[in-house]
Formats: C-alpha cells, structure tokens, sequence
C-alpha cells in the first residue's frame, strides 16, 4: 500500500480544491505543510517535503499542484526509493513569478520514479509548451487538456475525477521506479 502525499503550491490549496478534498477523502492521505506559503524558499520547502516523506512508513505517491511540482523536481536522488509515483498537476513556471524566483532554474534531468504530468493549453501560470518541456525532460508521461485553466477552484476543478483515475492508477502501479537516466 502507498501513501498518498498531497504537495500544494504556492500559497497553499483552499476549500474545495482537489488537492484539499483529496486531503480529507483519501484513506491515509497526509498533506505536506510548508512554514511560509507566500514567500516560499526552495531550500525551506524541498526540506519539508524530504521529511515528510522520509516519516512514512509505506512508499509514497506524491501529488503536487504548482510549484509543489517543482519542489518535487527539486528532491535529492536519496529519498527516490522511497517515492512510487507522482503525479504533477499544472507545474509552475518560476522565472514569471517574482516569489517563486528562488526555484529556479527548474531541474531537467529524468526523475527516478514513474510520474504523469498535467497541464492546461491555457493555463495562466505556465505556459503548455514549457510543461511538455518539463515532462519530456522528467521522463513523465504528459496530459495535455483543453480550457482548463490552471487545474484549481478558479477553473471549476473541485473533485476533479480525472485526477483521482491517475491518481488511482499511480497508487495501483507496481512496476519498481524507473533508473534516471543521463
């Protein structure tokens, strides 16, 4: 069994956002909690997000919005055996975004476990070109959808459905991680 890590971005995932919902409605969740959600720092969050991870007891599945998606790009190699999946939902683009600058630059190398990431043709926050980058770049398989803002509230994401069947189908994968490649 995995547990299912929840990775807001910056300044945190409200009331009725999937992320929240998913917090509360999935067996075991547990919710990453970061000490500033509006002025993050990379070293501050990437560290919160290694000893969350590293106090379960079971393989974790991560599933970041935003720049929790680049703070997990962010993890040392040495917590990889312990993560089973992720899945990363309209990643953040640092480097348009004064408060997340400290992000950046976001890693491009192959992440060392299986992840799909999700990205919106018109997301305000990042634009798809760059997200495909980002997948290509982590080894992730990409979903591309059409209209759906920055996959929060404010683009009428609550529960979400298709994130939960990635979800799903991340947590039910038992294929071992994949090796990072160079």
């Amino acid at each position: 069994m995995n547990t299912v890590l929840i990775v807001p971005g910056w300044r945190n995932s409200g009331p009725g956002h999937w992320q929240s919902l998913w917090a509360a409605q999935l067996p075991g969740a547990k919710r990453v909690e970061q000490d500033d959600w509006l002025w993050p720092r990379r070293t501050a969050w990437v560290q919160r997000l290694v000893e969350t991870i590293e106090a379960q007891t079971e393989p974790v599945v991560l599933a970041a919005h935003s720049l929790g998606c680049i703070a997990v790009a962010h993890l040392p190699t040495a917590v990889a055996p312990r993560i089973a999946g992720a899945l990363l939902v309209a990643p953040a683009d640092p480097e348009r975004r004064a408060p997340l600058a400290d992000f950046a630059p976001v890693p491009y190398h192959c992440l060392p476990w299986p992840s799909v990431l999700v990205a919106s043709d018109n997301d305000p926050f990042c634009p798809v070109r760059l997200a495909g980058a980002y997948a290509r770049a982590w080894g992730s398989e990409f979903i591309r959808l059409d209209g759906a803002g920055h996959i929060n509230v404010a683009s009428g994401h609550g529960e979400w459905p298709l994130g939960r069947e990635l979800l799903r189908r991340l947590t039910q994968d038992t294929r071992r991680p994949h090796a990072a490649t160079a």
